[in-house]
């Protein structure tokens, strides 16, 4: 296999372990630079970088981690080894550290980019590793069923035309989560595509195991809308503010509304309530991830609906902090229960996409 010499990787991973082992290993093979960026491991995960030979850059731990943060300092070390080896950088893989590059994704991916020179960024599928272990794995899989063609965003696992990435200044690195969906609303402002194709791209290892870390990562998901909705880019806090006042209807505005007719007019309350099944039922019988079950799909738009209220927990979080101005910390949903190597809790970039 030939390896791009215009191409770069930037991996990025917390308390990973041998996740990060399997990552970087499937990245070697496919670009003359590989980066992988530390954001405060102590279980191991850099001495396993060096040994592969990978170059490695550790994030100072004064300054708060956010994984877009950790990818802007990787692409600036593609950019500082590309003008040093006096070679063209066209064109970044980012892919978070618990993720396992398709053997042929490069490929498929470098191939849409040189057809298609409007495409800025080309994602793929990705998948669970272990949808099979628990239900949130698979609420996670069903995740990333998503349309093929031209998409409004990508997750953390994307190719990125270096050019394009440079001229609208990376990622917006204060944001916690939800990184992704920002630069490309920025991207696509100036006129570039988003693409996915159906082709295997990642396959991914949530390691769900419990209700708390579901929960977490609807919360967090709640948080970067908000802060998404409150950021200087129009374009993208339009588009958060939309997914956002959903989350406020469905997580806060009608159990309130419930909770109060309650005590007032019973019969009313029983009618809003009724509000809940036939959304759910809505979203199931829409298929939204079609290559699922009947019960998958069931499964999936209880979910979503059902996190809508960790996902407003996150937003009264990010609001809080603004008013008391206290900066949320990373929100780590691997945190709470998570079968991590050497006891160490990994992190995650992925943000749900919330069909609701």
């Amino acid at each position: 296999m030939t390896r791009s010499e215009d191409m770069g990787i930037v991996a990025i991973g917390r308390n990973e372990g041998e996740r990060l082992r399997i990552c970087l290993e499937s990245l070697i093979p496919h670009a003359h630079e590989v980066v992988y960026v530390d954001s405060g491991s102590t279980d191991g995960s850099l001495e396993i970088a060096r040994g592969l030979g990978v170059t490695v850059v550790e994030l100072d731990t004064k300054a708060p981690f956010t994984a877009a943060r950790a990818r802007n300092a990787g692409f600036e070390a593609l950019e500082a080894q590309a003008s040093k080896d006096q070679t063209p950088l066209r064109f970044v893989q980012f892919i978070d550290g618990d993720c396992e590059l398709g053997a042929e994704w490069m490929g498929s991916a470098r191939e849409v980019m040189d057809a298609e020179p409007d495409g800025v960024v080309v994602c793929g599928r990705r998948a669970e590793r272990y949808p099979e272990q628990s239900v949130y794995n698979l609420l996670c899989d069903m995740e990333w069923d998503t349309p093929i063609g031209d998409a409004l965003a990508c997750g953390g696992d994307a190719l990125i035309r270096a050019e394009a990435f440079r001229a609208v200044g990376g990622f917006s690195p204060d944001l916690i989560a939800g990184e992704e969906p920002e630069l490309c609303v920025r991207l696509r402002g100036k006129g570039g595509r988003i693409l996915r194709i159906d082709a295997a791209m990642t396959l991914h290892d949530a390691r769900m195991d419990c209700l708390s870390q579901w929960w977490t990562r609807n919360l967090r998901d709640g948080h970067a809308r908000a802060e998404s909705a409150a950021g200087q880019d129009r374009a993208a806090a339009k588009l958060a503010a939309r997914i956002s006042a959903s989350m406020l209807f469905w997580g806060l505005i009608l159990p309130l509304a419930i909770a109060v007719l309650v005590f007032v007019a019973p019969l009313a309350a029983l009618v809003l309530s009724a509000l809940y099944p036939v959304q759910i039922a809505r979203v199931a019988l829409g298929r939204p991830c079609p290559r699922f079950s009947d019960s998958d799909q069931w499964r999936y738009a209880t979910a979503c609906l059902v996190g809508k209220i960790p996902n407003m927990q996150g937003q009264l979080r990010f609001w809080m902090g603004r008013v008391t101005g206290r900066r949320s910390a990373l929100i780590e949903y691997k945190g709470t229960g998570a079968r991590a190597e050497n006891g160490s809790p990994p992190s995650d970039s992925a943000s749900p996409r919330g069909s609701a």
